[in-house]
């Protein structure tokens, strides 16, 4: 059953707003304007996250002095050799559980940084996945144990700052030990927000930036969950000598952070070319992290109520949903979870059209960067005998929009400023699809 001319139109634009809000949050777009100048010893460029490699790669296109750099990325998020700097070393490594690649890459940077000297520079390119990636366990835990608890904290459903929390306290890098290992270096900061309210200490868990959380915070969010850890994580997180270094504590006391990037500046930009589409963009929030299906009836009714007044409207948001894993061989991320979800709460209402992908490309763990729905979708569904409520249910969103052929496969974008989600809507619009 195939689409008809109005979607296909739709689904351009869609696709134009979501690259629109992309390239706004590039490296390309958004290092150079934030660089500090060159240091009199040496600058050395960390790029850590999914991001990571295109921010350094910028970095020291634009950046003077004698420069060395490091780059750990996700798996597939570099470049080839050939395509960095001279000096550069790229590591790939799991996400987002950590894994023993990670833990190796992230001991070398450690290393790296902790030969710097008072006339030298760290210039930290921070974004979203460096807290998975960078993965050095504080003493007495192993890559095992901390492999654990990110592992039901994922599945339980809780949201990025309290992973993250989490994440800080049980490592040996994170919370602000990285800049303080730069002592007596220069630190500067740079970061793509992907986590709602742009806190720059949760970004990739604050590697160079102080803590604002505590150990009994972290032990609060495991008891929250039900998580019981093993007794060598309850006894870290019971260790004062855990504590993550005071924001006056040398290192952290002259470190500079710049958020360069934050998915408001995605939303806006994709909003303007909406507007020139002749939409009026609405915008709904840039950090908005509650459950995905709860959030999309929400936003259905929402949408009702706009087909309701006429005209045309673009509904924007952003944030970091979350989901329930139900089904531990479910394939799908929070962003295929909310469009199925508010395809099933807008029951195929005519005049209605959505996009929602991850800003780095992957949704989840799987290859796509999300999908969209259209008036259609329902009714497509029914032809090919698929159960939308069914594989919402047992978290198989993927499935779903695979068989559809409506899913949005980018390949990995090299920036993150999290979930970018648009609803345009066609008031008046009589048409069924």
């Amino acid at each position: 059953m195939p689409r008809d001319a109005r979607e296909n139109e739709r689904i351009v634009l869609l696709r134009e707003l979501f690259d629109v809000a992309v390239r706004c949050v590039s490296a390309e777009a958004c290092v150079p304007p934030h660089l500090p100048g060159p240091a009199a010893g040496k600058t050395l460029i960390l790029g850590i996250g999914k991001a990571g490699a295109a921010m350094a790669r910028t970095a020291a296109h634009h950046l003077p002095g004698k420069l060395e750099g490091i780059v750990l990325t996700r798996y597939g998020h570099g470049y080839p050799p050939g395509e960095m700097p001279p000096g550069f070393t790229i590591f790939e490594a799991g996400h987002p559980l950590p894994d023993s690649h990670g833990v190796a890459a992230a001991q070398q940077v450690l290393e790296a940084v902790r030969s710097l000297g008072a006339p030298d520079q760290l210039l930290a390119l921070m974004s979203g996945g460096g807290s998975a990636l960078l993965a050095l366990p504080a003493p007495g835990l192993t890559l095992a144990d901390k492999q654990q608890v990110t592992r039901e904290l994922l599945l339980c459903g809780a949201p990025i700052a309290e992973i993250n929390c989490v994440r800080a306290h049980l490592s040996a890098i994170k919370g602000g030990r990285l800049a303080a290992a730069a002592h007596p270096a220069k630190v500067v900061t740079l970061a793509l927000s992907d986590v709602p309210g742009d806190d720059p200490s949760l970004i990739a868990s604050g590697p160079t930036v102080a803590c604002r959380t505590t150990l009994a915070d972290a032990r609060a969010i495991l008891r929250r969950y039900g998580i019981h850890p093993a007794e060598p994580v309850r006894a870290a997180l019971e260790n004062p000598a855990n504590a993550t270094p005071p924001a006056n504590s040398p290192g952290l006391d002259r470190a500079v952070t710049h958020v360069v990037a934050r998915s408001y500046d995605a939303l806006k930009a994709a909003g303007e070319r909406a507007q020139a589409a002749g939409y009026t963009p609405v915008y709904l929030g840039s950090d908005i992290d509650g459950n995905a299906t709860a959030t999309a009836q929400f936003h259905a009714e929402l949408a009702r109520r706009y087909v309701r007044r006429g005209g045309r409207w673009a509904l924007l948001s952003g944030g970091e949903t979350t989901v329930t894993v139900r089904n531990r061989a479910g394939r799908g991320g929070r962003n295929t979870e909310y469009l199925l979800s508010l395809a099933l709460a807008l029951e195929a209402a005519a005049g209605i059209y959505a996009l929602a992908c991850d800003t780095d490309g992957i949704d989840g763990t799987q290859d796509n960067a999300g999908a969209i729905i259209l008036p259609s979708t329902l009714r497509r569904a029914q032809h090919l005998d698929l159960p939308p409520a069914d594989l919402l249910n047992r978290n198989l969103s993927y499935d779903f929009f695979a068989a559809l052929d409506d899913l949005v496969v980018t390949g990995p974008t090299r920036t993150n400023v999290n979930d970018f989600r648009v609803i345009l809507i066609d008031g008046g619009d009589s048409a069924t699809g």
